[in-house]
């Protein structure tokens, strides 16, 4: 199979069946290809994904008689050939005949014509078809209508430097393992290795590399002296606050990258990682294992309490909670095709569940500290002011001003603040004497 073949293939799970990129890109599909190739691969899914709205706005103009849901390979290669055209650095002879060829890998001989005619007519009209594509707003954007709809209504300041930052590529962030080394001195080793990088001035452990590195070129990443995580989510165990020997619960832990942080950052704390998915929770015990620390992994559902909980409340509890994650999607493009409006309502109310459950395991004088990775005030700020009008018990606590947006209730980080991804936090605890919900 030829990468773009493959492109085009991994592509279909995505839009067409739903899957997510990053767990199609582990399977044997994507893994077959070459390792010298495998920057290409992921290079045409994730930019065909960032731009997908704006490349279907194009297709329609070129194939105006949709192909039948068995050629939707010839469809998403289609994708594929017009984002190197617009968006790539690939002479466009070149990306037109690699494509083409890489109709008959996907068994589809018939399509090569199609293919050809549909990609040569782009580069004689590309003017035209690109003037004509931007008149909607979803294409001008690249964010689907439902999307950029709330997030106009959420934020009427800043929605276009949110829309663009998220159209952007990340970063790659370390996490400096502090036990070990300070950002400075860790900064210093990479320069030594000739990888350049950025501390984050508002998170201590956080380094932002110049250029994406293979972790195996990270100096001790094997032994623990660092891991990939963005400064955003680093402000976790810097919020929580935990201390020596206390009870923590990290609730939604997997894949375990603030479970490991919390570890890292605090001494002999007694932790609990729970994760509805019992195979997610591998991912957990095998970051930490890397890290040489250890944590007691529950697969359970956090919500239903009475099927995991000792009654031993915890002192600290970090509920990092399912939701749309709209702030992350330069990380993820494919949030803007798998997500749909009618998936916030529900997840409200799977946050809402959580947050009731886990207040009933928090100690009196203990802080939770609710998490998420989105940038929509109903998942966020709205949901803990309802908590709070729920629970008399519940105080909001302050989170100090060097980072992110103050809210009625909590803390915003925007997508591209401080070159981090979007992620949201507020800090609760729970009072003594007053009476719960």
């Amino acid at each position: 199979m030829s990468t773009r073949a493959t492109a085009a293939r991994v592509l279909q799970q995505v839009i067409y069946e739903g899957d997510s990129l990053t767990e199609v890109l582990q399977q044997p599909l994507a893994q077959a290809i070459a390792a010298a190739e495998q920057p290409l691969l992921r290079d045409l899914c994730f930019g065909s994904l960032r731009w997908h709205e704006r490349l279907s706005a194009v297709l329609k103009q070129l194939v105006t008689k949709p192909l039948k849901p068995a050629d939707k390979d010839v469809e998403c290669l289609l994708r594929v050939g017009l984002y190197q055209l617009i968006y790539q650095r690939t002479p466009d002879h070149a990306a037109v005949n690699e494509t083409v060829k890489a109709v008959k890998k996907l068994g589809k001989g018939w399509a090569e014509k199609l293919v050809n005619g549909v990609l040569r007519r782009f580069l004689r009209e590309r003017e035209a078809l690109l003037s004509a594509a931007d008149q909607q707003e979803t294409a001008l954007y690249a964010f689907p209508a439902w999307l950029l709809a709330r997030v106009q209504r959420a934020w009427p300041a800043d929605w276009q430097n949110i829309v663009q930052a998220s159209n952007t590529h990340a970063a790659m962030t370390l996490r400096v393992n502090q036990r070990l080394y300070t950002a400075a001195a860790y900064q210093a080793q990479l320069t030594a290795q000739g990888v350049a990088a950025d501390t984050v001035e508002c998170v201590a452990s956080a380094l932002n590399l110049h250029k994406a590195v293979g972790v195996e070129l990270l100096p001790g990443f094997a032994q623990g002296a660092v891991s990939v995580q963005d400064a955003a989510a680093q402000l976790a165990a810097l919020l929580l606050d935990c201390q020596p020997g206390m009870r923590v619960l990290d609730a939604c832990a997997a894949p375990g990258g603030k479970t490991g942080h919390l570890l890292e950052h605090t001494a002999e704390l007694q932790l609990t990682a729970l994760d509805s998915s019992a195979s997610r929770l591998l991912r957990v015990t095998e970051n930490l294992q890397r890290l040489q620390l250890n944590a007691h992994t529950v697969a359970a559902d956090a919500g239903d309490v009475a099927s995991w909980w000792d009654g031993q409340a915890f002192e600290r509890i970090l509920l990092d909670a399912p939701c749309s994650a709209t702030g992350v999607i330069r990380r993820h493009p494919d949030i803007k095709v798998l997500r749909r409006d009618s998936d916030i309502a529900a997840l409200q109310q799977e946050q809402a569940r959580l947050l009731r459950a886990l207040w009933q395991t928090l100690k009196p004088g203990g802080h939770l500290l609710y998490a998420t990775c989105s940038i929509l005030p109903e998942e966020n700020s709205q949901q803990i002011a309802a908590f709070v009008a729920e629970y008399p018990d519940a105080q909001v606590l302050p989170l100090g001003d060097s980072w992110g947006h103050a809210m009625a209730f909590g803390r915003q980080i925007l997508p591209g603040d401080a070159g981090m991804d979007g992620f949201y936090y507020a800090l609760l605890r729970k009072q003594h004497g007053e009476q719960s919900a």
